[in-house]
């Protein structure tokens, strides 16, 4: 049995004391995602709701008739805390139209006896602020701007004082209402590409089966004709930079002797329109030279590394056959989609629910200083009936600010941290079951001395039932040192974002720094545990155990591996290019009724690009997925050779596992002549 042994020693601890309120496993236990479900609601995302949480234009509810949000205090939109929680940190209420008239609440207040149709207007919004001419957008009002000689204007007014008695300019309206309408602009674009998935998600989900088609076609013809495939695309990339090569030399000989031809980039500067330099020879002939100098690379890496591109061909070969015993392999991904889709939608809908959590907390306003209750919560809908106006007279219960005064409220930034942390440690755990899983199929092929007859019976089912029942502790815990540094990573990216406008140059420099070598820490991590996960699965040992041994085996043949294990990802990545390139071509001329066959049955989409780039993305995905089950086997069959070959030497009492024709190739013969007994 694989258990998750100790990497290091620690400290046992202290003892525990005694707890008389203890009585055996404890049952009140909190989660994040059980709090971020309770206390969020997502329709505060799409729906305009006011300060007591009511969806304005709700049916049976007092706004029945108020589907316009009116926000008291426009200002506070422009805060950056807007964008963070998706929500304006000031007073909103439901009305049926937005007003159409300037005022502050100061102005109002003066005119209360004086001008009683006044005060009655605006006590449809009476709150203590100002109010200003506004127009409809996406069901919210906005200040309606204008112009007058060229000066930025709302009702003919440049200035205004607010509910404190302060000037303030107009371009603050402004900067507010973008403040607001940045959040407004991405729920529009959002809806927009939500509307276009939902009329043509049937056509996506064929172009995903035409790339799944089109991937297990390149599979089969890679384990018959891998070496012509590979030969295909050499010589047509070959062919391709020659006829560019020949193209550069005719525009260059073309533009010989018109006009203004010989001119240099250095003569006619930066240029806006590329086509300006395409009239240059100069243009045509660094183009000719950069070609001319690929194209010889090329050439020279196939002379020099013939030998080994052989040994890639024939390694995708022995790929090919043990597939072929196995084919069940090569859908074995989709059980890796399904985990990981999980994943995605069980962190998506919590981060959402955690960023729509917060309520309108309101606080007692005192006029005199030595109120005890100044800036105590309290609730408006009892506040009349306590005894705060009494012992502080003047005192209201006003809107503070969106959130919570629970350690839940207060710490909601954490919960996204550690949302996205489980995340990544969830997503990183499917990678490496899919792996470990595919490896003990893959070696099982490999350490079985008569192919196909030695192969066990379901040797992917087997695998994956060992993976769960023995191996979890040690793929959980690989996935947490992956998951750790991702996750470093990513609030290095976010630090990095915010210091982009800093003149601190040594910083920036010490984050740089840091992001490439969390960045190359990440990729040998990746090497290193996919390796564990193939060592885990052919001798059943922890991760720490099986990371050593396949680090020294692979440190041990590390010529092997950086010239076939590479080779091999080379011809992989150009079938997913072939794959993803050919459906999102196919894709580009559907969506973009290029094809008159289909002209009528192409939907009407908001954003043509969002399908087309949900087909690209999703090919290069499938195709990644099929590839990666060949690339899971080359390294499988690649680890497991170099372990035959440390522990055995071809002679009858230690003989060979690998075939016959994987012996040709890599250059072994066996010691003794005669067939192994047994």
């Amino acid at each position: 049995t694989d258990m998750l042994l100790y990497c290091f020693i620690l400290n046992a601890g202290e003892p525990r004391k005694f707890d008389p309120k203890f009585r055996g496993p404890i049952h009140n236990r909190g989660i994040v995602y059980f709090a971020a479900w309770v206390h969020g609601d997502p329709r505060k995302v799409i729906y305009p709701t006011d300060s007591y949480g009511q969806f304005c234009g709700q049916t049976d509810t007092l706004n029945e008739n108020k589907t316009i949000l009116f926000y008291f205090n426009i200002l506070k939109c422009a805060s950056p805390v807007v964008l963070l929680n998706l929500q304006c940190p000031t007073t909103q209420l439901c009305v049926s139209k937005c007003p159409d008239r300037f005022a502050t609440y100061i102005d109002v207040q003066a005119s209360y006896r004086y001008r009683p149709d006044q005060w009655n207007y605006f006590r449809q919004f009476c709150k203590p602020g100002f109010n200003n001419p506004r127009k409809v957008f996406l069901k919210r009002c906005f200040p309606d701007f204008s112009t007058k000689n060229g000066v930025l204007t709302v009702a003919n007014q440049t200035t205004f004082k607010d509910g404190r008695g302060k000037t303030r300019n107009v371009t603050d309206l402004r900067e507010a209402a973008n403040g607001i309408n940045n959040v407004l602009d991405a729920r529009s674009v959002g809806m927009k590409i939500f509307e276009d998935y939902a009329i043509s998600w049937y056509w996506i989900l064929i172009g995903l089966f035409i790339a799944m088609m089109l991937s297990l076609l390149f599979l089969v013809l890679l384990r018959f004709t891998a070496g012509v495939l590979f030969w295909i695309f050499i010589f047509g990339v070959i062919g391709i930079i020659g006829y560019g090569i020949w193209h550069c030399y005719w525009e260059y000989d073309h533009l010989k002797g018109i006009p203004g031809s010989d001119l240099t980039v250095y003569d006619i500067g930066f240029q806006t329109d590329f086509k300006v330099y395409l009239q240059l020879r100069q243009t045509w002939l660094a183009f000719m030279i950069i070609l001319c100098g690929v194209e010889v690379i090329i050439i020279l890496m196939l002379i020099f590394l013939r030998n080994r591109i052989r040994i890639a061909i024939a390694l995708l070969k022995e790929g090919s056959r043990a597939i072929g015993y196995i084919m069940s392999t090569l859908f074995y991904p989709i059980v890796t989609f399904l985990l990981i889709a999980i994943c995605i939608s069980y962190w998506a809908v919590t981060a959402v629910f955690l960023a729509t959590s917060g309520e309108p907390v309101y606080k007692v306003m005192a006029n005199q200083t030595l109120c005890k209750y100044a800036n105590l919560t309290c609730d408006p809908e009892t506040f009349n009936t306590t005894n705060v106006t009494k012992l502080c007279p003047g005192a209201q219960c006003t809107f503070a600010f969106y959130g919570g005064e629970s350690l839940y409220h207060k710490y909601i930034f954490i919960f996204q941290l550690a949302n996205a942390f489980v995340f990544l440690w969830l997503v990183n755990f499917a990678i490496a079951l899919g792996q470990c899983t595919l490896a003990g199929a893959f070696a099982s092929y490999y350490w079985a001395y008569r192919k196909p007859a030695d192969i066990p019976l379901w040797p992917l089912f087997s695998s994956f039932g060992r993976a769960i029942r023995y191996h979890t502790g040690s793929l959980a815990f690989g996935a947490l040192i992956l998951a750790v540094v991702q996750l470093i990573r990513v609030i290095l990216e976010y630090l990095d974002h915010k210091l982009k406008g800093t003149q601190n140059s040594v910083t920036r420099f010490l984050l740089c720094c840091l992001q490439c070598c969390f960045w190359c820490l990440e990729k040998f991590l990746k090497f290193i545990n996919r390796n564990a996960y193939i060592m885990i699965a052919i001798y059943g040992k922890n991760f720490c155990t099986s990371a050593k041994e396949a680090f020294f085996l692979l440190m041990r043949n590390v010529v092997r591996v950086a010239v076939l294990d590479k080779v091999t990802d080379f011809l992989l990545f150009l079938g997913k290019i072939l794959v993803a390139g050919g459906v999102g071509v196919l894709a580009f001329f559907f969506f973009t009724q290029r094809i008159p066959v289909f002209a009528q049955e192409v939907p009407m989409l908001n954003y043509y690009w969002v399908p087309l780039l949900t087909v690209i993305i999703g090919s290069y995905l499938v195709a990644h997925g099929f590839f990666s089950v060949y690339a899971m086997c080359v390294d499988t069959l690649f680890l497991c050779f170099c372990e035959d070959l440390e522990r055995n030497d071809g002679s009858t009492a230690k003989p060979y596992f690998m075939s016959a024709s994987l012996h040709r190739i890599l250059g072994k013969k066996k010691l003794s002549p005669k067939k192994a007994s047994g």
